[in-house]
């Protein structure tokens, strides 16, 4: 199974809307990212759940930036993002993975997954 380049250019827009204060400060904003089962593994170690962990304010502003991105198409309608991950404030590298399914012809996030990564490696 083959991904288009369209896709992936979509799946990454998604994915680096979730990196933009102004989404990331909205609950609203969030919602129409984020599946209503989504979960995630942070790099932190801390285990995030949609409905318990995002306030009215979000889930706060980061500095990252997005490289070495792609996509792995799982089904017709789920794929995998994978992607690294530079926290400017941090100065932490981490390795990114994302599971993306189609709902009612929109792409929503379901689960994500951050570890943390030695940059000399």
């Amino acid at each position: 199974m083959k991904t288009n380049n369209y896709l992936k250019a979509h799946i990454k827009e998604l994915e680096e809307k979730l990196l933009n204060p102004e989404v990331r400060s909205s609950r609203t904003e969030l919602k129409k990212l984020l599946a209503d089962d989504f979960f995630e593994f942070g790099s932190s170690g801390k285990v995030l759940y949609k409905d318990e962990e995002i306030g009215e304010s979000g889930i706060g502003i980061v500095r990252m930036t997005l490289s070495d991105f792609d996509v792995h198409p799982l089904s017709d309608s789920v794929l995998l993002a994978t992607y690294s991950i530079f926290n400017e404030e941090s100065k932490q590298h981490s390795l990114r993975s994302s599971i993306w399914k189609l709902n009612e012809g929109k792409w929503k996030m379901v689960f994500h997954q951050g570890t943390k990564k030695d940059p000399s490696a």
